[in-house]
């Protein structure tokens, strides 16, 4: 984030003050309620939706004893998390974990994976599971095996995925996939497995990056598959390539990039501009006593503005006024931010599916003086990712909800998974197609389009979110 926005919050902890707990924040809560002292503490100060919780009040409790008492009436820390969030239709994304250790991990891409990310799909009138596989991971354990892209499964360790139990069958660090084939009516077992393990692996989020020529276009495809800030420099060199080769069209493909870092949006924006160097690419809008607070004393901190520099190294800008966007169901958080904050100042075509529809960001708050990394408590790895701020851009547009709806409908599904990369895969085919005017658009198959469910990096919510890469290092806490 801007220099700014950390010198606000300090400004911020000397001015500010809140009209509840005032007389617990040096109280310290019992041992065995600490855990949930910090998720009431953390939720009443930076949850989006603190003041559409009764719960979570700054007057709902006169004192720590009153606090307490509430506490203890949640059989855990989850449960409490649960009960202090507005209802999941609304907030959809909120997580809390036990290892934050895992969370930091997953957030910069490194998770225990096999190296299949793939997509599950609900088999019409039942509530069974068929998985078909989007991509494998380099040096992964998958990529040793007889295993690919549009492959289908069924079951693991000879078990029907379904409804109830796809969570505990993936969660295990080792297992079988067993395959099946489609004949258009009807999945049939074929007798194929694959014993796969999860090791700890970092997934480079620059997938494919090449330059495609097709009459007098050089068309850059690049497919960037999560925001992950350890990968800006990496993916500013990539950028450096395509401008390198001089291309004169883009195709950004955010089919399975499900978000990330804010920071890194903003600064591939500024990749593919470069002409809009210190303009408002997309603004913050934090629960009603913090906004208030920053609207009146510190406006531009709300701020995150186009750039042109990585630390000290320049951006390589691709100065572009129209870009092709791939996306499909499981397109969100930050990629859903760089199509939006985009639009008020290049023509953005997107192509695919509509998008998940997460306009709303979190940051990760550590039971700790501060809600930051500094001292945290030693007697566990708690931590939260709570939705804590919406996302507008410069229009003061963030309104989708339900997704963003693509200019050209075009599902991937079982019968169009070609290669990818290869110019007559489905997609990335169309994208060309718009930009030489050369094709039409392909028709969908219904019958081998089946209702999305889940995928590999939504699964746990880990990976899913739109994040401020670092904690805000300062307790909005009550000056007395």
């Amino acid at each position: 984030m801007k220099k700014t926005f950390k010198l606000s919050l300090i400004l911020f902890l000397a001015l500010f003050t809140f009209q509840g707990c005032q007389d617990m924040d040096d109280v310290a809560a019992p041992m065995d309620l600490e855990i949930k002292d910090f998720v009431w503490k953390g939720l009443n100060q930076y949850y989006l939706w603190q003041d559409k919780v009764p719960n979570l009040s700054d007057d709902r409790f006169a004192s720590q004893a009153e606090l307490n008492t509430f506490l203890s009436g949640y059989s855990s820390s989850e449960s409490l998390f649960d009960a202090l969030r507005v209802d999941k239709s609304i907030d959809r994304f909120s997580w809390i974990v036990s290892d934050y250790l895992v969370l930091e991990q997953e957030l910069q891409g490194t998770s225990l994976n096999n190296g299949v990310d793939f997509r599950l799909n609900i088999k019409p009138g039942s509530d069974q599971l068929i998985g078909y596989v989007r991509y494998i991971l380099p040096n992964s354990d998958a990529s040793t095996k007889d295993i690919k892209r549009g492959d289908l499964f069924y079951g693991i360790n000879g078990i029907q995925l379904t409804l109830s139990n796809y969570q505990t069958l993936l969660a295990t660090d080792s297992y079988t996939l067993n395959f099946a084939d489609y004949d258009g009516t009807t999945f049939i077992a074929n007798g194929k497995t694959v014993a796969l393990t999860k090791t700890t692996l970092e997934e480079n989020p620059i997938f494919i990056n090449k330059v495609i020529t097709s009459g007098t276009h050089k068309i850059g495809y690049l497919m960037y598959n999560g925001f992950y800030s350890n990968y800006d420099n990496q993916l500013n060199d990539a950028f450096g390539t395509l401008k390198t080769q001089g291309i004169t069209d883009l195709v950004l493909d955010l089919r399975y990039n499900s978000g990330g870092s804010v920071l890194t949006a903003t600064r591939l924006a500024s990749m593919i501009t470069g002409q809009y160097t210190g303009q408002l690419f997309s603004k913050q809008q934090w629960n009603s006593k913090i906004n208030s607070y920053f609207e009146t004393n510190n406006p531009e901190a709300l701020k995150n503005n186009f750039t042109d520099k990585i630390g000290s190294t320049p951006v390589n800008s691709l100065n572009l006024s129209k870009i092709y966007i791939l996306t499909t169901k499981s397109t969100a958080s930050a990629s859903e931010l760089v199509i939006n904050g985009l639009k008020p100042y290049m023509e953005v075509v997107q192509i695919g599916d509509v998008t998940t529809g997460k306009n709303v960001g979190s940051v990760t708050l550590y039971d700790s003086p501060t809600f930051g990394k500094a001292n945290r408590n030693p007697n566990h790895r708690y931590a939260m990712q709570p939705i804590v701020l919406k996302i507008v851009n410069a229009a003061g547009f963030g309104d989708y909800f339900s997704g963003l709806v693509p200019n050209y409908v075009l599902k991937e599904n079982l019968a169009n998974l070609d290669i990818l990369g290869n110019t007559t895969e489905p997609l990335l085919s169309t994208a060309i197609g718009k930009i030489t005017g050369t094709a039409r658009m392909l028709k969908l198959s219904p019958e081998k389009d089946f209702e999305y469910f889940i995928d590999a990096k939504s699964i746990n919510g880990l990976q899913n979110q739109m994040y401020i890469d670092k904690a805000p290092e300062g307790l909005l806490k009550a000056l007395k």
